[in-house]
């Protein structure tokens, strides 16, 4: 009989059998190295989807669609993408918001006249949420989206196209090579993906301005703006389209401009420098009434900086991200799972840390050359 705890016979001595080692060419056990699911050798789960994009370059620039609530930061952040070498600005779509429509419509329209990209078709998406009703941030980014200092005098031109239909349409002409930065609340891509199933099969890659992973948000504690506007369209994004999440705690970590920052973007005496130093006034104000001494996020510009250039990234999380779409404390609510052992399915590629000092530098190389590339190895 074999005391199996032990590998001795009962009553008798030890097998002193000694097997050959296996053959590292032929052997198939296990490999704790590699075959262990926490592991870093393991395959990523995200591997070939919209949450896997493309690296962009100048030579090889990703095709862009921006859908946006075009306020202060939005419109930096189109400033940004429409001036990199590394993106082809396609087309930009407006979603209800931050402020008024019409006025995020004329945002649109003054910024890419701004930076030269007055042939950007500019799309008219969804007037208001899926389901529930909202309200603006003018108390952050002042009655027309636009600091309180900047109110354009522009008549915007559109395309007639409806925004979710002008993302599909890209889509489909690229052939799976187009990018989609949403950077606003999720209902014109919500829209996009109920107008067609196929949408994920027709994008690069999808990068999200949203959500508090851990947290505490910036429109109620629970919830970012973004989401919290429209939760149930947030809802059906992350339930069917895998995506890249900038959310708002990396931006208070990562994403934040203090006064001093701001004073060397005055000091420039540009155009573009007075354009951001007038479209975050109001924004400023707000941030000194709360004691946060002046200093701003820039969450939409940290993800298309992200977009433009992902090797700002020091680290990032596969993981599960859920939206809460009920109406209450919660509403908006940003659930973020990234234990493999607990986690229903990987959604989402949840960026945890950029390089701080680099993406200043390529907002002071915006500012000062109209060129965020400018600086591009410069902290």
């Amino acid at each position: 009989m074999t005391d199996d705890r032990d590998g001795t016979t009962a009553g008798g001595s030890a097998d002193t059998t000694i097997d050959d080692p296996p053959d590292p060419a032929t052997d198939d056990s296990p490999d704790p190295a590699t075959d262990d699911p926490h592991s870093t050798a393991v395959a990523d789960p995200l591997e070939g989807t919209t949450a896997d994009p493309p690296t962009p370059t100048a030579e090889t620039p990703i095709p862009l669609v921006i859908d946006t609530d075009t306020a202060s930061d939005d419109a930096v952040a189109v400033a940004f993408a429409a001036l990199s070498d590394r993106v082809d600005l396609q087309a930009v779509t407006v979603v209800a918001g931050n402020a008024p429509f019409d006025a995020q419509l004329r945002n649109a329209a003054y910024t890419l006249s701004l930076v030269g990209a007055d042939d950007v078709p500019l799309a008219a998406g969804a007037r208001r949420p899926l389901v529930k009703s909202w309200e603006h941030a003018t108390e952050v980014h002042g009655p027309s989206g636009f600091g309180g200092e900047l109110d354009p005098d522009v008549t915007p031109t559109t395309t007639g196209e409806y925004g979710p239909e002008t993302i599909c349409r890209l889509a489909r002409e690229h052939d799976g090579e187009l990018g989609l930065l949403a950077i606003g609340p999720l209902t014109n891509v919500a829209e996009a993906l109920r107008r067609d199933p196929e949408l994920a099969d027709n994008l690069a890659g999808v990068w999200v301005m949203g959500g508090a992973v851990h947290c505490e948000g910036n429109v109620t504690p629970a919830a970012e703006y973004n989401v919290w506007v429209d939760p149930d369209a947030a809802q059906l994004v992350t339930r069917e389209l895998p995506v890249t999440l900038v959310d708002w705690g990396l931006t208070c970590r990562d994403g934040v401009l203090d006064t001093a920052a701001f004073d060397r973007i005055a000091s420039f005496d540009t155009e573009l420098a007075s354009f951001l130093t007038a479209v975050t006034a109001r924004a400023r104000e707000w941030s000194r009434e709360r004691g946060d001494g002046g200093a701003v996020g820039q969450p939409d510009c940290l993800a298309a900086a992200v977009a433009a250039s992902p090797e700002l990234v020091e680290s990032s999380v596969a993981a599960h991200v859920a939206v809460d779409a009920r109406e209450g404390v919660t509403r908006g609510h940003t659930v973020v799972d990234t234990d493999p052992d607990t986690s229903e399915r990987i959604n989402a590629r949840v960026v945890t840390a950029v390089d701080a000092a680099a993406f200043r530098e390529r907002l002071f190389g915006l500012a000062a050359e109209g060129d965020p590339d400018s600086r591009v190895g410069v902290e």
